[in-house]
């Protein structure tokens, strides 16, 4: 099972030229489709000791994970947004995320409020694909999905006014990716249990 990298939006890397086959049938995809997906999308990446695969980057995570069996497996794509907020800004941010959430088709956003009382947000977007699914419609929605959480973040920085990230331009790309997956694992482990969620947290 391979990926046409004719298929994949360009992230900044030139697609090789594929000779043009018949349509393919569907394919249940794995994790090694999505590690080959991500190679040709030129994004570093990380599994962790869940055994899940994440792509981390400066204010975020994104992790790839398949949960179910037969025909209700499920890919889901989920985005742990590390940016802090405290519990007096908890009504503002549900503002914000309704709005996003309105209108917009993924991801979906929610909150999650750490003992603490520190609020983190989670994006999540979700495909059924127990019973197969076309090929190229996995690489649209995961390569949709990974670009709506970057603008997420971007869109919620200029909404509530808050400070971005400076770029660190000497810092190396693996070095980066290995401490973001490594960064705040209490926080994460807590986080990742919470597979079903059920609105504000």
């Amino acid at each position: 099972m391979s990926i046409d990298p004719s298929s994949i939006p360009n992230f900044g890397g030139q697609p090789e030229p594929q000779p043009q086959g018949g349509p393919a049938g569907p394919v249940v995809p794995d994790q090694d489709l999505v590690k080959q997906l991500l190679d040709q999308m030129e994004l570093k990446y990380v599994v962790d000791d869940e055994g899940d695969l994440a792509a981390p980057w400066e204010e975020f995570r994104t992790y790839f994970m398949f949960r179910g069996e037969g025909d209700q497996m499920v890919y889901s794509v989920r985005t742990f947004y590390d940016r802090p907020h405290g519990i007096d800004d908890k009504a503002q941010l549900l503002e914000s995320i309704d709005d996003w959430n309105r209108r917009t088709l993924w991801p979906k956003v929610y909150t999650h409020t750490h003992d603490d009382g520190t609020v983190r947000l989670i994006g999540e977007a979700q495909l059924l694909i127990g019973a197969g699914v076309n090929i190229e419609l996995f690489v649209s929605s995961t390569v949709s999905w990974v670009r709506a959480a970057i603008e997420f973040d971007k869109w919620l920085v200029e909404q509530l006014g808050l400070e971005p990230t400076p770029e660190k331009p000497d810092e190396q790309p693996e070095a980066t990716a290995e401490a973001a997956a490594e960064e705040q694992p209490e926080a994460k482990a807590e986080d990742k249990a919470d597979e079903k969620p059920e609105g504000d947290k």
